[in-house]
Order: structure tokens, then C-alpha cells, then sequence
């Protein structure tokens, strides 16, 4: 049997207030609220029918979909090798991130998926302009990624108030 994560929820919440033997509730329980996800259509028009959605808001936090190297306009990947792709890949997480009233210094996790290991140090260096404030951070290769890039990136990054 599956539960959504709504139902864990509350279920969890309904077992920690049935275990409190109080009468009243406390002002700690009062404030709980279920935040539901927001679903965001892309902001690329030729992405509008992809199965996935570019951005997943739930509160102030952002989940970003995966990017490669790709430019928009032509729907090809860039050439020039692995820098040239994470430069793109980053680019287009920044034209997401701009669309949703965010900037990368909000990024704070980054999944690097990579063709090949040895490309490591190469993108390394093109990711650091982009994300100078360290986010944690997941690196690992894979054998193929979708249309062949070398590399992928998804982020989550939160939006101040």
C-alpha cells in the first residue's frame, strides 16, 4: 500500500498528537501547515510538452529539473568539449532560476552527473565561476546521458523571503 507523501504527513502528525495527552494544543501544533508542491511549466516554449517540469516549488525551495549543455534555440548541444557543455548547463539553471525570481547564490545542493570521471577537473573549474558559495554537492559518471552530453546538472535553491 502507497502513501502520498501528504498522508505520511499527517498520519505522522495525527500519531504525535494522540501520544501528547494534552487537552489543549500547543502553539508549536497550531502552526503546522501542509505545504502542497507546485508543478511549474517550463519557461522554454519547445519544452512545454516534456514529461517533467523544469522547476518543482514546495514553499520557498526549488527543485530544478536536470540540464545538459544544450542551447534552446537550436535544440543541439553546444560543441567545444566539456567546459563549453557545463558552461551551457549552467547558463540554462540560470534561466530557470531567473525565471522564478531566483539567482545561483540560492543554490544550496548541486547533483553533477558526469559522461566520463576524467572530465572532472575541466568542469570543475566552470563550475566555480558559477557557484563560488560552495554548495553541497554530489559528483558521480554515468555511462551515457540523454542526446550524449557529458555532463548534467540539477540543483535545489531557496528562495529568501
Amino acid at each position: 500500500m502507497k502513501l502520498s507523501l501528504k498522508k505520511f504527513g499527517l498520519a505522522v502528525l495525527a500519531l504525535v498528537l494522540l501520544s501528547c495527552n494534552k487537552k489543549e494544543s500547543t502553539s508549536a501544533e497550531k502552526e503546522v501547515q501542509v505545504i502542497s508542491p507546485v508543478f511549474h511549466a517550463s519557461h522554454e516554449p519547445k519544452k512545454l510538452d516534456a514529461p517533467f517540469s523544469d522547476a518543482v516549488q514546495v514553499g520557498n525551495t526549488f527543485y530544478l529539473s536536470g540540464q545538459i549543455g544544450m542551447d534552446h534555440s537550436t535544440r543541439t548541444l553546444v560543441s567545444g568539449g566539456i567546459q563549453a557543455e557545463t558552461r551551457q548547463t549552467l547558463e540554462n539553471i540560470k534561466a530557470v532560476l531567473e525565471h522564478h525570481g531566483l539567482q545561483m547564490k540560492d543554490v544550496v545542493k548541486a547533483t553533477v552527473i558526469l559522461d566520463t570521471i576524467g572530465d572532472f577537473s575541466a568542469f570543475n573549474e566552470i563550475y566555480t565561476e558559477y557557484l563560488p558559495q560552495k554548495p553541497a554537492r554530489t559528483t558521480f559518471a554515468a555511462e551515457a546521458l540523454a542526446r550524449g552530453a557529458k555532463i548534467e546538472i540539477e540543483v535545489v535553491a531557496v528562495k529568501s523571503n
